[in-house]
């Protein structure tokens, strides 16, 4: 006896297809439109995140999965990026103190002498 699965309408897939063309469309005019400094990768990361969630809920099935599955997939990519941004504020107040203590860097780099 063959399982039969669920099968999803193909009109969902059409219409993430075609909303994922035009979340690449806002992503091509912030390089177009020359946005600049922290505004420019906000929303560079931004219109990424909404790619990846739509290629992975849609596309990858996550969206019929149980919440067990997803927590268990989704999870730890969540737990590296939190690690990642302690790591980043950390170095940042490493950088502070040592510049409280140490003051500005008076050192000059000199010339490797030619042979």
């Amino acid at each position: 006896m063959a399982e039969e699965g669920q099968q999803h309408p193909l009109k969902i897939y059409y219409w993430i297809w075609v909303l994922l063309f035009v979340v690449s469309f806002f992503s091509y005019m912030v390089d177009y439109l020359n946005f600049q400094g922290a505004v420019r990768w906000t929303l560079i990361l931004v219109f990424m995140f909404v790619k990846a969630g739509f290629i992975i809920a849609i596309f990858m099935h996550m969206k019929w999965e149980r919440l067990a599955l997803k927590l268990a997939i989704l999870g730890p990519p969540a737990a590296i990026l939190v690690l990642i941004w302690l790591m980043s504020y950390e170095g940042l107040y490493v950088e502070d103190t040592r510049l409280e203590y140490y003051g500005e860097s008076t050192m000059v780099p000199q010339e490797v002498p030619h042979h």
